[in-house]
């Protein structure tokens, strides 16, 4: 017969569940949300062409419609089910203070319950997406022509 006490002092000790987990997890989110600078004065490369706002398009709705909407209006089905509350991109001031060099750290490496892709998408389409995603936003209406 196994010693209970034996097996649950082992657990403790490699910390599997319980409070010590719960807190490696938040440090490592804590840690992930921190982006480098040199990350964030990346420049797009890819211009925002009619080309790669279709192209992003196309990919935002496999990987991100899902939580973020399939309009940008963060209300996605699986957010809603998870309670997330996300940005509206079409409201201008949702990106203003977030460079495409961040934003291609956020895709790539994840942020909060978002997680990374890491390399399982290119480059190219992850720049194509952040000119998407900017493109969402409302455009203040054009002034009416002067009489």
């Amino acid at each position: 017969m196994p010693n209970y006490a034996l097996v649950a002092a082992v657990l403790l000790c490699v910390g599997l569940g319980g409070p010590s987990q719960e807190k490696k997890e938040t440090e490592k989110q804590t840690a992930e949300s921190k982006i480098p600078p040199e990350e964030a004065k990346r420049e797009n490369p890819v211009k925002p062409t009619a080309a790669s706002i279709a192209q992003g398009k196309k990919q935002y709705a496999f990987d991100c419609a899902m939580c973020h909407g399939k309009d940008g209006d963060g209300k996605g089905d699986l957010a809603e089910e998870l309670k997330l509350k996300l940005r509206d991109w079409r409201d201008p001031a949702a990106l203003k203070d977030l460079t495409d060099g961040e934003l291609f750290y956020i895709l790539t490496k994840g942020k909060g319950q978002m997680t990374g892709d890491e390399d399982r998408t290119k480059p190219e389409m992850k720049w194509n997406m952040i000119n998407y995603v900017r493109s969402l936003a409302k455009k203040e209406p054009a002034p009416p022509p002067k009489p």
